[in-house]
């Protein structure tokens, strides 16, 4: 059956109606909506990473915690006995870098609004406006996560709509994607729809010295056209024209000065200056080393009122795509990030690493 704006908007409704009595006014006011707005084009905007402003100690920040986690070697931390919307402008910068450093941070039993969670984003950054997906009505700065027995998540768009193939980092085609995400979970099913992590960084790094050099030079293209054209054919209306840009292969990022790789299944098309054998050869490897790798990655499960909050622009993600026809409710906010760049003096995450144990021993 062909989804449209009208027949979502009713099964919406449906929804609404039919389940009033269970939903709180606050998940009332976070159903989805697809306006039919025009939006112009996204202009470069400025942005300065608060994690440079950050004590590398991070004391201000777990000093103020009851646990602290480190769930995995390279990516995911979860911190414990602290409240997003109570930190101060100094944990908050130490929350970047902690970000920056683990890749994503999680909390639990979090007593953080929508507005509080726009606040918290736009202390990160100028924030993005999807082209495409729902967002609550007078909010559209806040991306929905939903589903229900009505509306489920179709990404028709994708080649092979499983986990494996939905590794992504947030609307990497925009000309500034994303930094510090967070997402919010309201209500999630009891079984199912976990979501995964890996390290981009990581994934870096264990590749050969031979494969790091031949990488490091190459610029893919990611585009959103495909995302924007699958809406079309769904009747979802197109609020700003989509766009291709190019990003390196290998990016720097500003405040850790680590390299990462920077290609994902679902936005990166092709590379540049080779042929598409050849780019879809490297692609795939890249592809099958980052979401195949199990000791580059993270799984959280969710529970109401778990946040995470990732770095874009240094992991990617996915989720278990495992729970159709439950009811699901989130809220993302995401804060633009600098222009991604390759600086040929970063060094790797494992060579900071490496670096520091020597340091120790001497």
């Amino acid at each position: 059956m062909s989804v449209t704006i009208e027949s979502v908007a009713n099964e919406t409704q449906k929804l609404t109606l039919e389940t009033s009595k269970k939903l709180s006014p606050s998940l009332r006011a976070l159903l989805p909506t697809f306006p039919k707005v025009d939006s112009p084009p996204l202009e470069e905007v400025s942005v300065v990473d608060r994690a440079s402003n950050a004590s590398p100690e991070k004391r201000a920040l777990l000093d103020a915690v009851s646990k602290r986690i480190d769930l995995t070697t390279h990516i995911g931390t979860e911190l414990h006995g602290i409240q997003l919307s109570q930190l101060s402008d100094q944990q908050k910068d130490e929350l970047a870098l902690l970000i920056a450093e683990r890749g994503v941070v999680f909390f639990r039993d979090q007593e953080l609004d929508v507005h509080q969670q726009l606040e918290l984003g736009r202390f990160y950054g100028p924030l993005h406006v999807h082209h495409t997906t729902p967002h609550p009505e007078g909010l559209p700065e806040v991306h929905l996560i939903y589903q229900d027995e009505n509306v489920g998540v179709d990404n028709s768009y994708l080649p092979y709509p499983a986990s494996q193939d939905y590794w992504h980092s947030d609307v990497s085609y925009e000309l500034q994607p994303p930094s510090y995400t967070s997402l919010k979970i309201h209500v999630q099913p009891e079984v199912g729809s976990d979501t995964l992590w890996a390290s981009q960084y990581a994934a870096y790094d264990k590749l050969s010295t031979t494969y790091k050099r031949f990488v490091e030079g190459l610029v893919a293209v990611h585009s959103g056209v495909e995302q924007a054209d699958d809406a079309r054919r769904k009747g979802t209306y197109v609020r700003r024209e989509p766009v291709l840009h190019e990003h390196p292969v290998v990016r720097t990022h500003p405040v850790t000065g680590w390299k990462a790789l920077y290609v994902n299944p679902v936005f990166t098309r092709y590379i540049k200056g080779v042929s598409k054998r050849e780019s879809d050869s490297i692609l795939q490897f890249l592809y099958s080393h980052i979401t195949g790798s199990s000791d580059l990655q993270v799984r959280f499960k969710w529970y109401p009122n778990s946040v995470a909050i990732w770095d874009n622009r240094v992991t990617v993600h996915t989720v278990a795509r495992d729970s159709f026809g439950s009811y699901r409710h989130g809220t993302r906010v995401t804060p633009h990030g600098e222009k991604p760049y390759y600086d040929a003096e970063s060094k790797s995450r494992a060579e900071e690493f490496r670096k520091k144990i020597k340091q120790q021993t001497e």
